[in-house]
């Protein structure tokens, strides 16, 4: 089987307009949870969230063209177009039919549905804007991306919820190492902080009404009570070995592994032994044909609910055993909150850094330990250590699972 590679990568995160901004921060600990912004919280529950902060979307996009999409495409847009310059592969080179994208979205165009939703109810159905289909549609991001490049091969858009993110690197890493394709620009992204969304969420209780920052987005800690709604982007740029080397590409890390199953339990709450998040996370292991011990480093889900955070740690205990208590795990969502069907991508992105930069991103805010939750979660403060190989999991409504592995590159 052919190797794949990471080569280029972009991010548009609460912490950080790029993948740069967004890594310094993610090494300083920053909190990218502030109060809402983006309409009024005035009598609402839920007042937090993580925004992406002070981006000028005209400023990087064709503003004609950025009228015709919703958010979630236009900070996939910013994103790729980071990770396409970060990669320096050129158009002219490659066999665009050989190229292709995978872009995740869990809720597609929310911001738009709900804006023409009233302005159909208050006007006419028949009044809404003639771009509303494809400004909503959750497939358009990845649509929007391949015009842009020209990639003709594989264009596909994953819908697994809080999943999403690590399917689309997962199905672009098979899409190549199976011959199918060289290059896959991948990832996921979503713009879900609007009224509709936030107290959609709500009224499920999967939401934090804690209006102290940083006591809102605590994963792994007993006080935790719901996660905090982000958004933003990630992409990155997955490149066959050969195809990289032969360019002089630079590579950040090796996509080793990938595995995804299903808990077929319940439409939101995980299955709370973990067994099968356990099966999904071996499974990815076999695949890159690593043993439990050779993991490092672990980018949990960890999404501050209880449920969660209790299940992945069993599942961690059952898929590694003894070395559980050995490697690292811990949840970047306590510095960008939950991004849903970018998460995964965004979290690619930071594992992968942390293994090209040999250090492990804390668990910011952590105050209470939870007898349940008792691996080392890196709580509050990041380590500068050797990172060889590492797995980042994404576990999302309707049960889905899925894992990968990233390997540290060395030439073969």
């Amino acid at each position: 089987m052919r190797r794949v590679v990471i080569t280029g990568m972009g991010a548009v995160t609460p912490i950080g307009n790029s993948v740069s901004e967004t890594w310094k921060s993610v090494k300083e600990g920053v909190c990218g949870i502030a109060p809402i912004t983006r309409f009024d919280t005035e009598g609402r529950k839920v007042t937090l969230a993580g925004e992406v902060k002070d981006l000028d979307v005209n400023a990087i996009l064709d503003k004609r063209e950025t009228r015709k999409m919703d958010r979630f495409t236009q900070y996939a847009m910013i994103a790729a177009k980071e990770a396409l310059k970060d990669s320096q592969l050129d158009l002219t080179k490659v066999d665009v039919d050989r190229c292709g994208v995978i872009v995740s979205s869990g809720i597609g165009g929310i911001e738009t549905i709900e804006r023409e939703c009233i302005k159909g109810n208050e006007k006419s159905f028949d009044k809404v804007t003639p771009f509303f289909i494809p400004m909503s549609i959750s497939n358009m991001a990845a649509g929007h991306i391949a015009i842009a490049t020209g990639f003709r091969g594989m264009c596909n858009c994953v819908v697994t919820a809080c999943a999403g993110g690590t399917n689309a690197v997962g199905d672009a890493f098979r899409y190549i190492r199976d011959g199918y394709g060289d290059v896959m620009l991948c990832g996921g992204t979503e713009a879900s902080i609007t009224r509709l969304g936030i107290g959609g969420f709500t009224s499920l209780h999967a939401l934090s009404t804690q209006t102290d920052v940083k006591r809102a987005s605590i994963p792994f800690d007993k006080e935790r009570s719901g996660f905090v709604m982000g958004e933003g982007a990630g992409i990155l740029m997955l490149e066959e070995y050969e195809h990289a080397v032969k360019r002089g590409a630079k590579i950040y890390c090796e996509v080793a592994g990938y595995g995804a199953n299903c808990d077929a339990h319940h439409i939101t709450a995980p299955l709370e032994d973990g067994s099968v998040a356990a099966k999904c996370m071996t499974l990815a292991m076999q695949d890159a044909g690593v043993a439990p011990e050779e993991i490092d480093y672990i980018n949990a889900h960890g999404t501050s609910t209880a449920l969660n955070d209790k299940g992945e740690t069993q599942a961690v205990k059952k898929a590694f055993g003894g070395h559980a208590d050995k490697l690292c795990m811990s949840s970047t969502k306590s510095m960008t909150g939950h991004l849903l069907g970018a998460s995964g991508a965004v979290e690619a992105i930071i594992t992968a850094l942390s293994i090209y930069d040999d250090y492990v991103p804390a668990t910011i805010n952590y105050q209470v330990p939870d007898e349940e939750c008792d691996l080392d979660i890196v709580p509050n403060e990041g380590r500068n250590q050797t990172v060889n190989c590492a797995m980042s999991n994404s576990l999302g409504f309707g049960g889905h699972n899925a894992t990968i592995i990233l390997k540290k590159y060395t030439k073969q």
